[in-house]
C-alpha cells in the first residue's frame, strides 16, 4: 500500500487579509516539506480567511481573491515548493452574485479549494452542502457545487471536500465511496462550540467508514469577530480509527504518514455517483516518500469543559483586540464575579501590561468590593487606577430631578462615560462584563454597565462564570502560580450595588434557577409549557420569559462577544424587537 505523509496546517488567518493569509500558507507549507511531507493541507477560506459575509457581494474582492489564488500557486514554486501539492481554501465565483440582476441560475459565488501544484491551480472543487443555520448564512451567498474533484496523488486517488460536506449525509461523501477514494480530504472553518469537538470524532469516525476511506480533517485555529475556531485536526482511518488529533486553540503543524489502498483503476475522465459529477485528473511527480522512521503526529486528548472554554474566550479575546489593533483594553473592576473573570482572561489574552482596570466606586460601593478590585489588580499586575464616580452623580441630580432606578442607572451611566472617556483619550478598548444570564433578562443599563467594544463573557451563563473562576484559580495552584481571582470575588452574593443593600437576588431568581430555565428557553428553544414540564415552577417561568422577551431591544445594541454556546446572542438568534407573541400560561 502506498504511504502518503500528510501534513495538516492548522493555522489562524485574518478576514480580507489576502497577501497575509498567503504569505502564510508559504511559511507553514515550508515547514511541511522540510517535515518531509507530500500532501500539505489548509484550511478552508483559507485565503480570504472566513466567514467574509457580505464581502462575497464585492466583485473586487472576489476578483482578488482568485488573483491571489494564482500568485499564490507561482509563489509556492518560486520558493522550490512547486513539487508538493497544497490545497487551499478561497472565494471563486463562475458568475455574477445571486443577489444581482445579471444573475444566471446555478452560477455564481462559490466556497471552493484548489489544489496547487507546480506554479498552477492543478484542480479546484467547489463546496456542495451550503449550511444555513446557526452562525452559517452560506446559502445566501454561494451556489452549491455539483462535482466531486479526485485526484490521483502518490499512487492514490484522493477526494477534494469541504466542511458541511462532512456534516451532511450524501453528496460529496457518498459519492467519494462510489468513486472509490482512498483518502478524503476535508478543508474546515468550523467555529467552536462546548462539546462540539465531542460531537466531531464520532462525525468523522462514521464517514470513514461509510465511505471506505481515510479522512483527513483540518480545521482553522483563531477569533474573528464573535467566532473562535479552535482547530482540532485529525486523521481517521478506513475503519473509523483515530490516528492523529492535534491540540485546540493554538497554531499547529500536524505531520503524519499514512499508509491508503492503490488506486487500481486508471483515471476517467468523469462518473455519475449520488447525484454528483466525479471528475478525475492525475498529478505527476510529487515529493518522494521520505526515508527513515514513519512521522507520527501525536494524540492531544481533550481537555475539562472549563479550561476548554477558556482557552476560547482567550483567544478570540486575543484575536479581537490584535487583529483590530486595538493598543490595550480597560475595563471597570466592580470586585465582583463578573469583572473579575474579565480582568483574568483580558490579562491572559495579552499581559497586565495592554490592560486598565478602573475602579469605579459610589456611595453604594461595599469596602469589601473597593478591596477585592484592588486585590485582583495586585494579583494579575494590571494597571489599576480609583476613579470615583459620586462628585459626577451628585453634578447631575444637583440639575435633575431623580429618583429610584433613574439613580441607580445614572451611576451606571457615569461609569459608562469615564470609561469611554479613557478609551477616546488613551486608545484602549473598552471591555464590557455582562454575562449571558443577565443579557438574557435585560438586568443591566443601556448606555451604562453595557456600555463596550467586546464583551468577553457575552455567551457564559452565570453559573458558568462561578466555575471559570474556581477552575482559573486551581489551574493556577497546580502551577504554582498566585490565583487570579480573590475569594471573596468568587464567594459573596452578586450585586450591582446601585442602591443600599441590593442584591441580585432582589430582582431575579438565584442563578441555580434561573440558568436551567434560560438554557431550556434560548439555547433549547422550549416554550412555556416545555420548560414547566422539565420541573421548573411556573410562576418563576411565566416572570423569566416576561424579563428575557421585553429585553430583545437591549440585546441588539450590545457589544459583540465570543460565541462559545450552541446559540448565541447575536448571530445565532435573531428574534424580532417588535413582537406580540408571548409563552402563555
Amino acid at each position: 500500500m502506498p504511504t502518503l505523509r500528510l501534513a495538516l496546517s492548522q493555522v489562524n488567518p485574518s478576514v480580507g487579509d489576502l497577501a497575509g493569509n498567503a504569505d502564510l500558507v508559504r511559511s507553514w507549507t515550508r515547514q511541511a516539506a522540510d517535515a518531509g511531507a507530500q500532501l500539505v493541507l489548509f484550511p478552508e477560506m483559507m485565503v480570504t480567511g472566513y466567514p467574509v459575509e457580505d464581502l462575497v457581494f464585492r466583485r473586487s474582492f472576489v476578483a482578488a481573491s482568485r488573483a491571489a489564488v494564482e500568485r499564490l500557486a507561482a509563489d509556492l514554486a518560486a520558493d522550490g515548493l512547486g513539487e508538493l501539492p497544497v490545497v487551499v481554501g478561497y472565494l471563486d465565483a463562475d458568475g455574477p452574485p445571486q443577489v444581482s440582476g445579471d444573475a444566471e441560475p446555478g452560477r455564481g459565488a462559490r466556497n471552493a479549494a484548489a489544489l496547487l501544484h507546480r506554479g498552477v491551480v492543478a484542480a479546484r472543487y467547489f463546496k456542495h452542502h451550503l449550511p444555513n443555520y446557526g452562525v452559517f448564512d452560506e446559502d445566501r451567498y454561494f451556489v452549491p457545487g455539483d462535482t466531486l474533484t479526485v485526484v490521483r496523488i502518490g499512487g492514490v486517488d484522493v477526494a477534494l471536500t469541504i466542511c458541511e460536506d462532512l456534516w451532511q449525509a450524501g453528496g460529496p461523501f457518498a459519492a467519494a465511496g462510489q468513486a472509490g477514494v482512498g483518502l478524503v480530504v476535508n478543508i474546515n472553518g468550523s467555529p467552536y462550540e462546548l462539546n462540539k469537538d465531542d460531537i466531531r470524532l464520532p462525525l468523522v469516525r462514521r464517514r470513514a467508514v461509510e465511505t471506505g476511506a481515510t479522512i483527513a480533517y483540518v480545521n482553522m485555529t483563531g477569533g474573528q469577530d464573535e467566532l473562535v475556531f479552535e482547530g482540532d485536526s485529525m486523521i481517521v482511518g478506513a475503519d473509523g480509527e483515530l490516528l492523529t488529533r492535534a491540540p485546540q486553540f493554538v497554531e499547529h503543524l500536524l505531520v503524519h504518514d499514512v499508509e491508503l489502498p492503490a488506486a487500481t483503476e486508471p483515471p476517467a475522465t468523469e462518473i455519475v455517483a449520488d447525484g454528483m459529477r466525479v471528475v478525475r485528473s492525475a498529478l505527476d511527480g510529487i515529493p518522494p516518500t521520505p526515508s527513515g522512521p514513519a512521522a507520527t503526529g501525536g494524540m492531544i486528548e481533550p481537555v475539562a469543559d472549563e479550561a476548554e472554554v477558556w482557552q476560547a474566550l482567550v483567544l478570540g479575546l486575543r484575536d479581537y483586540v490584535n487583529k483590530n489593533r486595538f493598543p490595550s483594553v480597560v475595563l471597570g473592576l466592580s470586585g465582583g464575579i463578573d469583572s473579575a473573570v474579565v480582568a483574568a482572561l483580558a490579562v491572559d489574552a495579552l499581559g497586565p501590561e495592554r490592560v486598565v482596570g478602573v475602579s469605579l466606586p459610589s456611595q453604594h460601593s461595599s469596602e469589601h468590593s473597593r478591596e477585592d478590585a484592588a486585590d485582583l489588580a495586585k494579583r494579575t499586575g494590571l494597571d489599576y487606577r480609583v476613579e470615583p464616580i459620586q462628585p459626577m452623580v451628585d453634578g447631575f441630580l444637583a440639575n435633575l430631578s431623580l429618583s429610584g432606578v433613574a439613580v441607580e442607572n445614572l451611576q451606571a451611566r457615569v461609569r459608562g462615560v469615564i470609561l469611554m472617556a479613557l478609551s477616546n483619550q488613551e486608545g484602549h478598548l473598552v471591555l464590557t462584563t455582562g454575562n449571558k444570564s443577565e443579557l438574557a433578562v435585560g438586568y443591566s443599563t443601556l448606555y451604562g454597565d453595557s456600555v463596550g467594544g467586546f464583551n468577553p463573557v457575552k455567551d457564559v451563563w452565570k453559573t458558568l462564570i462561578w466555575r471559570l473562576a474556581k477552575w482559573r484559580n486551581t489551574d493556577a495552584d497546580r502551577r504554582g502560580e498566585a490565583a487570579p481571582i480573590p475569594e471573596n470575588s468568587i464567594g459573596k452574593p452578586p450585586s450591582a450595588e446601585l442602591s443600599p443593600g441590593q442584591l441580585d437576588s432582589d430582582n431575579l431568581p438565584d442563578y441555580d434557577v434561573l440558568d436551567p430555565i434560560l438554557i431550556g428557553y434560548v439555547d433549547g428553544d422550549l416554550g412555556r409549557d416545555g420548560l414547566v414540564e422539565s420541573g421548573h415552577d411556573p410562576a418563576v417561568v411565566d416572570k423569566v420569559l416576561r424579563l428575557v422577551d421585553t429585553a430583545e431591544y437591549k440585546r441588539r445594541q450590545s457589544a459583540p462577544g465570543t460565541k462559545i454556546s450552541m446559540k448565541a446572542f447575536g448571530r445565532d438568534r435573531r428574534l424580532p424587537i417588535t413582537n406580540r407573541w408571548r409563552e402563555h400560561g
